[in-house]
């Protein structure tokens, strides 16, 4: 079916025609996930001012069982945010929601539409003095709805947790085109079901979250990063504990990257420097953050040499500058993005046990290596929280689409051990279209039963990005 002229026009009438994508080229940047795995087609790609103009659309989506497919950013990895081939379904960017709508400061809150970027929460906290700690490589770009859209982690969980722990409230327009405000800022609210978190993580399949109230924190006085060469994970989940016991404050990341992850991000700009005299298999990216700063760089050291004679770091440099930290930073952050120079890659964003990484590692790494002969794993990640980007480049001088043919025989391999170590097939990315026939493998019968049961009560018409986790 295609949709009809006159239907066309009635929602381009809502957001304005200036708003209503119909011409291809104009539509095609929304349609295209960033890394060309996902391509769509679509009816109209609206981009609606404020959440008034969300409702009128779903509320006449609703009255003619038009299919809505939610987008951010469009920064997401699993195709969630992308449209079918049918030419049928519209996207709703949410771009233009981008007002900051309040800063209370005394009750450390931030209430944002959902499309103000992450990057752009960050600076308003900031500029009132707080912490905004969601952070992700994808910052300038991602939004906050889709942030909470797929419950994002990024590189501060092990301290503040994911986006679900930093949401109080949220503001979403419901499949029958009804506005639920649920913008709360209180810190305890006992009264029944928790109705946020039905939205956070459900990729918009039960409604569109068109802004969030969300927790700030102070700033840390002080801040110690560090970049240290070591031997194993093992070695490196040794460190953890001991900087966790010794250290004087939160540690709040915690990174592990392999040697040739990291060469190649030396490879891939050429204005990164290897931080350290000589080669290491493995390496950790840390920060350590204190409310007071008396004494905190003193005792940094003191942590970090206790570890040194431990034997759990071989080789450590801390930071001496907000530049230095930052140029250890895009060691890790660069590490995704310099795969591309080897070639075709096969990933997987999963989470096992903190204490499971290194056994997990010990089996996957030979289970990989066996099944792909010649491939080079590049598995990195938030060792604090558990959660591994494990990556697989093709063969050095191997056909790209040939290994690409190999996916779904690694991703069997890869998820049936991380079934093995009670872990998770997604652990920040989402299900979205990749993972969507992968979930029933992970959940029980009654956990996929009941996601079905919510999601029939809250879309029974199904207009709400179909085809997408379940």
């Amino acid at each position: 079916m295609t949709l009809a002229p006159a239907l066309i026009a009635r929602f381009a009438a809502i957001t304005g025609r200036a708003h209503a994508l119909a011409d291809p080229d104009m539509q095609a940047p929304f349609l295209t996930e960033w890394r060309d795995r996902w391509t769509g087609r679509a009816a109209l790609v609206l981009r609606p001012a404020d959440t008034a103009q969300v409702a009128a659309i779903v509320r006449l989506a609703a009255e003619t069982r038009t299919a809505l497919v939610p987008q951010g950013g469009n920064t997401g990895l699993v195709g969630g945010q992308i449209p079918d081939n049918s030419g049928d379904q519209i996207v709703v960017s949410l771009t233009r929601l981008s007002k900051i709508r309040a800063v209370d400061a005394p009750g450390q809150s931030i209430t944002v539409e959902a499309g103000v970027t992450l990057k752009n929460v960050q600076t308003a906290a900031d500029d009132a003095g707080l912490l905004f700690p969601l952070s992700l490589a994808a910052e300038d770009s991602a939004t906050i709805g889709g942030n909470l859209s797929t419950n994002a982690g990024g590189t501060a969980v092990l301290a503040y947790g994911n986006a679900r722990d930093l949401t109080l409230g949220l503001e979403v327009v419901l499949p029958s085109g009804d506005i639920w405000n649920g913008l709360r800022t209180l810190r305890k609210d006992n009264t029944g079901y928790d109705l946020k978190n039905l939205f956070i993580g459900a990729e918009g399949t039960l409604g569109l979250i068109t802004a969030a109230t969300l927790k700030l924190f102070p700033h840390p006085a002080a801040r110690a990063t560090l970049l240290a060469a070591t031997l194993s994970p093992a070695a490196a989940l040794a460190a953890l504990g001991s900087l966790r016991a010794n250290a004087p404050g939160t540690v709040t990341t915690f990174e592990i990257m392999p040697r040739f992850g990291l060469d190649l991000v030396l490879r891939a700009d050429r204005q990164a420097r290897d931080p350290l005299t000589a080669p290491s298999p493995w390496y950790v990216l840390a920060e350590i953050s204190s409310q007071h700063e008396q004494g905190f760089a003193a005792a940094v050291e003191s942590a970090l040499a206790a570890i040194l004679e431990a034997g759990h770091f071989t080789d450590a440099t801390l930071a001496t500058s907000g530049q230095q930290a930052a140029a250890f930073w895009h060691l890790r952050e660069g590490m995704s993005e310099a795969q591309k120079i080897i070639g075709g890659s096969i990933k997987h964003d999963i989470a096992v046990p903190v204490a499971s990484v290194p056994a997990f590692l010990d089996a996957a790494l030979p289970a990989i290596a066996a099944l792909v002969p010649g491939c080079r794993p590049v598995p990195f990640g938030h060792l604090g929280d558990g959660n591994l980007h494990f990556n697989i480049s093709q063969p050095e001088g191997g056909d790209t689409a040939a290994f690409l043919t190999r996916r779904d025989d690694v991703n069997a391999a890869v998820f049936a051990l991380v079934a093995k170590f009670g872990g998770s097939i997604s652990a920040e990315h989402g299900i979205g279209i990749d993972k969507r026939a992968l979930l029933p493998t992970v959940k029980s019968p009654v956990e996929i039963a009941l996601m079905h049961q919510v999601k029939a009560m809250l879309d029974p018409l199904g207009i709400m990005n179909p085809g997408k986790v379940l």
